[in-house]
């Protein structure tokens, strides 16, 4: 379950009409700081990212399914589908401490700075170098206004 102030801070960000993905990562940076404080660890930097987006899912941001395989887009499914839905049922506590002990096993090095400017970089490099440029100069514009 994400924190209040996670879901306040994403809420806010739908109010004031910024996008999915910017709401979502109000998640993605309450598990990167989960991790960082020793509460679990992640196997990588893309699990990190994907626990925080499944918890947005889950809390109602409207994000599309991710390109892969058929049993990622499924999961999205799911959880999109429980974002919409009223929390009728209770979360198996049993499920609950079994996930949370497999993560507490894992590394916490994966939300170091280091690791995630590797992350990033790669995930630019995807990207293609006409929208890093692009991206690049809506910065250099949009840099002063903030």
């Amino acid at each position: 379950m994400p924190d209040q102030d996670a879901l306040k801070r994403a809420q806010e960000d739908a109010r004031e009409g910024k996008s999915a993905s910017t709401q979502a990562g109000e998640f993605v940076r309450e598990e990167i700081h989960h991790i960082r404080e020793g509460k679990h660890g992640a196997r990588s930097p893309q699990q990190a990212i994907a626990i925080g987006l499944s918890e947005a899912r889950r809390a109602g941001v409207k994000l599309s399914p991710p390109k892969g395989p058929a049993a990622v887009r499924k999961k999205a499914a799911q959880d999109a589908a429980a974002g919409r839905k009223a929390r009728g049922h209770k979360t198996s506590a049993k499920r609950s401490r079994a996930s949370e002990a497999a993560l507490k096993r894992e590394s916490r090095s994966v939300a170091s700075h280091q690791a995630l400017s590797r992350q990033a970089k790669k995930s630019a490099d995807k990207r293609g170098k006409q929208s890093r440029r692009q991206a690049a100069m809506k910065a250099a514009r949009t840099r002063k206004a903030a």
